[in-house]
């Protein structure tokens, strides 16, 4: 329509009635578009209020949009979220299995959070002990001076949860500042570090004590021989006696290398075989030349016993013939040493199902059980001026003790006050080739 017909339609009666009309049609739509507009406007805003992630919700075309926006971003922050929340379950479960004990302080040093470990070594509780002083739930000396000295650059030891005089229990704890005057404390349990460290120094003394006596015997004499005038027969009895305690000193040195040879040296293996026969013929000679020392009258010689029975002959065990035999003549040289003369010593090997058992039997004066669970430890004495008279060195049971281990056995021990001892060391089957006896055996067990 041009120009001029749309003028004179305006200019038109007729036309005036249409435009009246069109007007308020027009008037209507911006009114309902209005109040549609506001109605979704305020749809939106509520909406605003409590966003959902739900997509189906119906907004207007430019709310729509926008609502899609936010419906995008709000998942984004969901998923960012639920990946922080899971990074920290990880995080903490790491802690947790920490073999280090993990307490979160505040800088009034009060706990925040601690993972089990830290339980276990201090005897807290995850959850009660929340917002608690860490001064008012350690309370040893020690601890408190070292929160108070403010100085954290070493760590203290103090006695953990289940420390007992008999059983001690020790736990290292150190203090790490950090972030806006928080402090995370540490814990790890130190108890065989700190055995270990008192064995070793316990080792030092010994061992000191031990070569020293000798030393200050062989020099008082050997003054005696250089600055006084001795007979013949004075001077035989000194030299004996120097030559008693260089061969003491000897024995323990000799002792002191094989105990490092044996904690120095690889597992034995099971492929090298040695036979039992042939350790018998050693050790039976040794143990003859060492009581014939001890006890050389003869009505008064002690009497020494080897069994060895027939079907065990053949017998053989996996293992390390030198660390066999230092094994087996500890404990008869503690046998004899220990025995009286006239006493009796029966020295057996016999297989049984369990396996094969070596054991020593003497009828000396026999120990008292509370002895029995420290007497491998080295230079453990039931009564030292006894073992020293006896020429004993104090750590032939622990060589015994660590032999026996290597070779997956067992040590055991009975005794009574004034009725013997008989020290038994038992070797599993799987280390034992039986030779003739070996079918026997596996019917026995059942094979």
């Amino acid at each position: 329509m041009t120009l001029g017909a749309c003028a004179g339609l305006l200019i038109s009666p007729s036309a005036h009635k249409n435009f009246e009309f069109i007007a308020s049609g027009m008037i209507v739509s911006l009114v309902l578009a209005h109040v549609i507009s506001g109605w979704q406007e305020d749809r939106f805003l509520n909406w605003l209020q409590q966003p959902t992630l739900d997509t189906t919700q119906k907004h207007g075309a430019f709310w729509a949009s926008a609502a899609d926006r936010i419906v995008r971003l709000l998942k984004n922050k969901e998923a960012q979220r639920l990946a922080s929340e899971d990074s920290l379950r990880q995080f903490l479960a790491a802690i947790q299995a920490s073999p280090h004990g993990v307490i979160i302080l505040d800088k009034d040093t009060r706990i925040q959070w601690s993972n089990q470990t830290a339980s276990e070594h201090l005897g807290l509780d995850p959850k009660l002990d929340l917002q608690q002083l860490i001064g008012n739930m350690l309370r040893n000396p020690v601890f408190s001076d070292y929160v108070n000295s403010k100085t954290f650059d070493h760590e203290v030891i103090i006695e953990g949860r289940d420390h007992r005089i008999d059983s001690p229990h020790k736990v290292g704890v150190q203090l790490f500042p950090y972030g806006d005057g928080r402090i995370l404390l540490l814990s790890r349990d130190v108890t065989l570090i700190e055995q270990a460290e008192t064995m070793r120094r316990d080792f030092v003394a010994n061992v000191s004590h031990e070569i020293r006596t000798p030393l200050t015997v062989l020099a008082g004499f050997i003054e005696t021989l250089q600055t006084l005038p001795l007979s013949n027969e004075e001077q035989e009895k000194y030299l004996t006696l120097m030559s008693n305690q260089a061969f003491r000193m000897k024995s323990l040195v000799e002792d002191l290398l094989t105990l490092s040879r044996i904690e120095g040296r690889h597992l034995p293996g099971q492929r090298e075989w040695v036979s039992v026969k042939k350790i018998f013929a050693h050790i039976e000679e040794e143990a003859v030349g060492l009581s014939l020392k001890l006890h050389p009258l003869l009505p008064d010689r002690q009497r020494l016993v080897f069994e060895l029975l027939n079907q065990d002959e053949a017998a053989e065990i996996s293992g390390s013939a030198s660390e066999l035999i230092s094994a087996f003549s500890n404990l008869i040289s503690n046998a004899i040493r220990y025995t009286p003369s006239a006493g009796e010593i029966i020295v057996r090997w016999s297989v049984t199902e369990s396996g094969g058992i070596f054991s020593v039997k003497d009828s000396g004066p026999g120990i008292a059980p509370e002895h029995f669970a420290r007497l491998s430890e080295r230079f453990y004495r039931i009564d030292r001026s006894r073992s020293r008279d006896t020429g004993g060195t104090g750590l032939g049971l622990a060589i015994v003790k660590h032999v026996i281990q290597r070779h997956e056995g067992v040590m055991d021990i009975e005794s009574k006050m004034h009725s013997g001892s008989k020290f038994s060391l038992l070797f599993p089957m799987h280390r034992l080739r039986l030779g003739n006896l070996h079918s026997t055996v596996e019917q026995v067990n059942g094979i």
